[in-house]
């Protein structure tokens, strides 16, 4: 496989041991990946979900990177990739009926955003056209396909009317 490398500036935030399940991380990484950052900011801002506003973190700590480090305009990024790694798992006791115990597993994660530059749109490049053929035999076939062309069209507007 490949890897295509282009020339944008990438900046990337790390948040690690964030207490939530990377599970539920990931429910609110997909809602962002892809968008700018005006806009990833204003779907955190409107997720209820409790990893939106550690997310929100991660994506301000990226944009001042990108800002402070590398001089770019943070409304100008776009959130690249975005993913949530499982971290150390705590591990609790809960006492149960009968001098029994039930393990708690409070689990954690790490939030990685990585921003990049927008792409600048390509413009579609047109094929040259072909040079038309200056010898008399290509000019004469030229002439009969629409010679053709017309008496077909000729007849067709006959048939109509």
């Amino acid at each position: 496989m490949a890897v295509v490398q282009d020339d944008r500036m990438r900046v990337r935030a790390q948040a690690k041991w964030v207490r939530t399940s990377a599970r539920k991380a990931r429910l609110v990484l997909d809602l962002v990946r892809g968008r700018s950052v005006p806009e990833a900011r204003t779907i955190l801002a409107f997720t209820t979900r409790a990893a939106a506003t550690d997310i929100e973190k991660v994506l301000r700590s990226a944009v001042a990177n990108a800002e402070a480090n590398h001089g770019l305009d943070g409304d100008e990024l776009v959130v690249e990739v975005a993913y949530a790694d499982e971290g150390p798992t705590l591990k609790r006791w809960k006492p149960r009926a009968r001098g029994r115990v039930n393990r708690i597993r409070k689990r954690t994660c790490h939030v990685t955003l990585v921003l990049a530059e927008v792409p600048e749109p390509q413009t579609l490049r047109r094929r040259p056209r072909k040079q038309a053929e200056k010898t008399p035999a290509a000019a004469e076939s030229k002439a009969q396909t629409s010679k053709t062309g017309s008496t077909t069209r000729r007849r067709k507007k006959e048939a109509v009317a």
